[in-house]
């Protein structure tokens, strides 16, 4: 079965899958997910042709791994930094058995200290390993040493800049929303007949009509071959907003909308190139909400997990899925239109471009566009975005970033990189979690404080004090444990942590042996039952003997005699009343 739980289809009999490797051995050909080609010239290296050839043959031992254009480019270009590498070297290698793990040093020593640079060392390593030249001896060793990964550079926005971006995108979606809803309901009347015939109205759903079978408003040339629109004062103008925008997102509306569901839902920019118009679902017993079925779609998550579904309910205003009910308005016509010229597409982020040629074609990974339509957003279209509306860079990364740190959970990630990547390294998680540490530290030391020994060491007994199982007390009026008949209501074990309570050489014998024994006793209890019962008393024991010192604690041991034994014995076995 495919990944969506389609039957797969064999191939014919007679299939036969072409090399990478052109017959010179020095082109390879990548073809990706989508079935288009894309070829490397390793003639164009500037390093010795038998070392263009080792390295194309890695190159296409590694590109059996690889669906996408993008990652072969990312690896050649890193290749490419390699070989200006060995070129500029006073010996460069004419043959890649010749390269020494020497090199190798120094071509790591020169990236490893930043993120462009171990991101150049990482597929520059794994391309070296798959050379057969390489494969043995101190060179191996150098190659199989560990890169890092480089350090997230992003971080998440803080709340007023998260809202700036927010407040664009949101004005921009929702105003060509209602634009389209508006033009939609006014096309539906029109074509119900409802309209007065040859009124403003019905001549404007006339043209929205036309506009949503053909993806443009009429136009009529000139004598200079331009095409101008045709009812530009009846539509108010030829801006998109009066014409074609009238049914159709521009790139730049359904960019805003993507960068409101990923603040939202915290999808990658990547996701919007495939994803599928989500489909609704009946909800039991409700009537007033309606739940969508989304498919997210993550290629870099590896084979047979690249698709994930998630439920997401309209319920009203302020709910998750409202956006979803919107997306769905806002890219109805667009969608119906692309269904009419290719059969079988639904792609929910489909927007219209202004040019009248149709979509400019230039990423053979993305979805190819459908006459003057097209789909998903580019890294170009995110990046115009920012910089038309005064934002600086791209604000997907980020988005997702405040996303999925505000929600404290893996969002299309696994626990460790959700970890490693975006929680540990974010500086806006750092500062809110000062104050959460400060609590934990200050919890932490008084726990310590409660199982340390809290009472007083002398070196010779007081007459005036009362003498207990364990220690010499004070004061049994003043118990942080009194009885209710008055008097210390304690455990003799708890004179250890009762600062009314003093210890002289006479006690030392009999608190070594209890001691000895409370360690023999976490030998043959389990863990629970011994920290429940016994761990505090002996943690005290032992900062009691640290405070004694060690060597006077081992004499006390040898001093031990049986009425030392006899107490302790009643002490452990609980039969020894306070």
């Amino acid at each position: 079965m495919s990944g969506r739980g389609r039957r797969a289809v064999l191939p014919p009999a007679d299939h036969r899958t072409e090399p990478p490797t052109a017959p010179d051995g020095l082109v390879v050909t990548i073809v990706n997910k989508a079935g288009h080609k894309q070829a490397y010239d390793f003639a164009d290296l500037p390093v010795a042709e038998p070392v263009q050839r080792s390295l194309a043959a890695a190159f296409a031992a590694q590109s059996r791994l690889w669906n996408s254009h993008r990652t072969a480019g990312n690896h050649w270009g890193r290749l490419l930094v390699f070989a200006r590498f060995l070129s500029d070297l006073e010996h460069p290698p004419q043959d890649l058995s010749e390269l020494t793990a020497a090199t190798l040093k120094r071509w790591r020593a020169q990236h490893i200290s930043t993120n462009y640079g171990r991101s150049t060392l990482r597929p520059v390593r794994t391309l070296l390993q798959n050379a057969p030249q390489l494969g043995t001896g101190p060179v191996a060793e150098e190659l199989a040493r560990r890169v890092p990964s480089p350090r997230p550079s992003k971080q998440s926005y803080e709340e007023s800049d998260r809202e700036r971006v927010l407040r664009v995108a949101r004005q921009q979606f929702r105003s060509a929303w209602m634009r389209i809803r508006e033009n939609t309901l006014l096309l539906e009347s029109w074509r119900a007949a409802a309209l007065k015939e040859g009124s403003r109205e019905w001549r404007i759903g006339k043209i929205l009509d036309h506009l949503a079978r053909t993806g443009d408003v009429p136009r009529t040339a000139s004598s200079g071959g331009k095409h101008h629109v045709t009812n530009r004062r009846l539509l108010g103008g030829k801006s998109p907003d009066g014409t074609w925008g009238r049914l159709f997102l521009t790139r730049m509306e359904v960019t805003a909308l993507a960068v409101l569901l990923t603040d939202r839902f915290a999808w990658n920019l990547s996701v919007y190139d495939r994803m599928p118009a989500p489909t609704s679902t009946p909800s039991v017993g409700e009537t007033a909400s309606v739940t969508y079925e989304v498919q997210v779609e993550k290629r870099r998550a590896g084979g047979g997990r690249w698709f994930s579904t998630e439920n997401i309910t309209d319920s009203g205003a302020d709910s998750p899925g409202r956006l979803i009910t919107q997306a769905l308005e806002a890219t109805a016509p667009g969608r119906a239109l692309a269904a009419r010229l290719a059969p079988g597409s639904d792609l929910l982020m489909v927007s219209r471009t202004h040019s009248l040629s149709g979509a400019d074609f230039q990423d053979l990974d993305r979805p190819r566009p459908v006459g003057l339509l097209s789909f998903g957003v580019a890294d170009y279209d995110a990046k115009w975005w920012a910089h038309t509306n005064g934002l600086g860079g791209s604000p997907f990364q980020r988005a997702r970033r405040t996303t999925v740190t505000r929600e404290g959970r893996p969002m299309q990630h696994t626990r460790g990189t959700h970890e490693s990547t975006y929680v540990l390294p974010d500086q806006r998680v750092q500062r809110a979690s000062r104050d959460v540490f400060e609590a934990g530290a200050r919890e932490a030391l008084e726990q310590a404080k409660a199982v340390v020994f809290a009472g007083n060491i002398s070196d010779m007994p007081d007459p005036d004090h009362q003498e207990t199982a364990t220690v010499d007390c004070a004061d049994d009026t003043a118990s942080p444990w009194p009885a209710p008949q008055g008097g210390c209501g304690a455990d003799f074990l708890l004179c250890l942590a009762c600062r009314n309570a003093h210890v002289h050489p006479g006690h030392h014998s009999r608190l070594a042996h209890l001691h000895e024994q409370l360690r023999s006793l976490r030998s043959v209890l389990d863990d629970r039952a011994f920290s429940e019962r016994w761990s505090d008393h002996l943690l005290r024991l032992d900062d009691l003997r640290d405070k004694v010192g060690q060597s006077v604690w081992r004499v006390a041991q040898d001093r031990t005699d049986d009425t030392d034994r006899a107490v302790v014995q009643l002490l452990v076995k609980g039969e020894l009343a306070p």
